[in-house]
């Protein structure tokens, strides 16, 4: 296990250390069942996590925990401090990832031997994730192929019908401009250790994430993705939020009776 969560690169030019902001709820009594680790995307921090899924995980009998991007980081920072914090877990973790942290996460599984790993509305990285978001948000993305931030609004996050919808825009923040290109030419992941069941999850009416994006970020993982009709690419924010957190635990439930 320690010889994945080290490589030459770390011992060349380390990722400098920070104190992590990791937010949690826990179950009473703990049964022993693997903790969760949730990720977030660009510009989402724990706080997307603690709002719902922290706490309903915790009352299904998970142990839940969301880690926030570190300031001015990189994506290899933002990797290493996924790995760092599922490695200090109690026991094996199963990692959660949602939007660019479904990379963070997938980048991840090739250091850390996950118990299983989730995927929510992936942004996977490649130039294919640059002509979506070019598409269905172009005057939020072309700054960023000038060295600007990347701005997101509530039509591509969320459903119509959810009054919190202006509120959580506004907590989102911008990450380094460096780390949205690192995004973009993002290679494809290497094979994760231990080859851990992995579940897609994510919504046909996603305007960030196409369907034919979750299909093949599932087919890479050699199944289909689990959809939710009618909810936006912020499943854990957004009105709905119960539905895809249920079944992400029932999927587990099944992985781990197996």
């Amino acid at each position: 296990m320690a010889s994945q969560l080290v490589r030459f690169a770390d011992w060349t030019s380390p990722v400098p250390p920070v104190r992590r902001e990791v937010l949690s709820a826990l179950p009473h009594p703990d049964e022993g069942r693997p903790p969760l680790l949730f990720v977030p995307g660009l510009g989402h921090a724990a706080w997307a996590f603690r709002e719902h899924w922290l706490g309903h995980a915790a009352q299904r009998g998970y142990a839940a925990y969301a880690i926030s991007p570190r300031e001015n980081g990189s994506l290899r920072a933002y990797v290493h401090d996924v790995v760092q914090a599922a490695a200090g877990l109690p026991r094996q973790a199963v990692l959660i990832g949602h939007g660019a942290g479904a990379l963070l996460v997938a980048q991840a599984l090739a250091r850390y031997p996950a118990k299983a790993a989730v995927l929510s509305a992936p942004v996977l990285g490649g130039w294919s994730a640059l002509g979506t978001a070019l598409r269905t948000n172009p005057r939020g993305t072309l700054p960023v192929l000038f060295g600007g931030p990347l701005k997101l609004h509530r039509r591509q996050l969320f459903a119509a019908d959810l009054p919190e919808a202006d509120g959580y825009v506004n907590r989102l923040t911008r990450a380094p401009l460096r780390v949205y290109r690192q995004v973009f030419e993002a290679p494809d992941p290497q094979p994760p250790v231990g080859s851990p069941p992995t579940l897609v999850v994510g919504s046909p009416d996603d305007r960030i994430v196409t369907r034919k994006a979750l299909d093949r970020a599932a087919a890479r993982f050699g199944g289909a993705p689990l959809l939710f009709p009618g909810l936006g690419h912020d499943l854990m924010l957004d009105a709905n939020w119960q539905e895809p957190i249920d079944a992400i635990l029932d999927w587990l439930e099944k992985q781990l009776a197996a």
